[in-house]
């Protein structure tokens, strides 16, 4: 009987499939296990290489993603990761896969929103493919980047007594998601009832539908996190300034709990992370009240914000506490101590690895 992929979710699915790959080339720093592969071809910089995969139902809902935005977010979640192991983003391939639903003038608007995003980070597109698909739109982006030779930042440096830091703010993705999925809900039920309706009652309705928009008054910012993240290359430059040099990092494209237990599985420690010092921005708190959702949960669970979390050795806490957008957020801990969350109210509760996961079993 076959093993059901679920089980194993992402993660654990990767490291089923390559745990007996071995590296066979000189060139070959780093394989497979974190944001990047790394490569040695020069005697100064360390070659960077990710690659995303983003399916139509799966990643993203062209009811409410315009093209442009899907676009320009398949660029950004590219270099978010080239950045997450300290590095600058320099080259892409693109390469999709189309139903004979989407006409040129879409792919135009989705290369319009590539271009954006390469403009802003300094990054060429230089190649890709298309074929036909069956089924809709996928995305596959490889981005290739630098990193000064050895100074590229992995998973597994945490060191105990460390800093957990975190850039930006956390939760402002999900609540986008939740609102763009509530509105198409709406809009559903609506057309669902105009198509119950005969003639020109059936007319009146629909041309009602379409001259209705909905409001998003005062939750812009929401949708901007869900729709047009930014990778956060000011925060590797103000690193680097700065003079520091992580010992772990990731972006936080899974939800924070899942981020975090990735670095401190792969450092074999610990940690400690305080509910209080989690980031958040007004919008994101009073949507997760709107919706009757705790905000704390959806911060750590939520996923998709490309902040960076990252840890610093303590005699950098000054550095952190001065710098911009940056928030310390815990320490580490020795392995036995396990990895938590500190309530508000001094109450300690196990991380658990809540955050979005494409193979998981949807009824399980």
């Amino acid at each position: 009987m076959a093993t059901d992929i679920s089980k194993l979710g992402e993660f654990g699915l990767i490291r089923h499939l390559t745990q007996h790959i071995g590296i066979k080339n000189k060139e070959t720093h780093y394989g497979i296990g974190d944001d990047c592969a790394v490569l040695n071809y020069s005697d100064e910089k360390d070659l960077l290489v990710t690659t995303d995969l983003l399916m139509e139902g799966i990643h993203f809902d062209l009811t409410y993603m315009p093209l442009k935005h899907l676009g320009y977010k398949s660029a950004m979640v590219n270099f978010s990761d080239v950045y997450a192991m300290g590095g600058t983003p320099k080259q892409i391939t693109v390469s999709l896969a189309l139903s004979k639903r989407f006409g040129v003038e879409d792919l135009e608007e989705f290369y319009a929103g590539l271009q954006i995003a390469c403009d802003a980070h300094q990054v060429d597109i230089v190649g890709g493919d298309t074929t036909p698909s069956l089924t809709g739109f996928a995305i596959s982006i490889t981005c290739i980047g630098e990193v000064e030779k050895g100074k590229a930042i992995y998973r597994n440096g945490a060191k105990e007594t460390d800093l957990v830091c975190v850039s930006g703010d956390l939760g402002g993705a999900y609540m986008g998601l939740q609102l763009l999925e509530r509105e198409k809900a709406v809009y559903y039920q609506q057309l669902k009832e105009a198509n119950q309706l005969k003639g020109d009652a059936r007319e009146r309705a629909l041309k009602s539908m379409e001259a209705s928009q909905p409001d998003f008054h005062g939750r812009e910012y929401l949708l901007e996190r869900q729709m047009r993240p930014q990778a956060r290359r000011d925060i590797i430059e103000r690193l680097r300034s700065a003079g520091v040099q992580p010992t772990a990092m990731m972006d936080i494209s899974d939800g924070l709990s899942s981020e975090l237990m990735h670095i401190c599985s792969q450092s074999n420690t610990g940690c400690r992370i305080y509910e209080e010092r989690i980031p958040l921005d007004y919008q994101t708190a009073v949507m997760a009240e709107e919706l009757n959702l705790n905000v704390t949960t959806c911060a750590l669970n939520g996923g998709e914000d490309y902040e960076l979390l990252f840890t610093v050795p303590i005699t950098d806490n000054e550095k952190m506490e001065e710098m911009e957008d940056v928030k310390v957020i815990g320490y580490i801990t020795k392995p036995e101590l396990g990895m938590a969350l500190i309530t508000r109210d001094g109450n300690e509760f196990e991380l658990k690895a809540q955050g979005w996961n494409p193979l998981k079993d949807e009824e399980s």
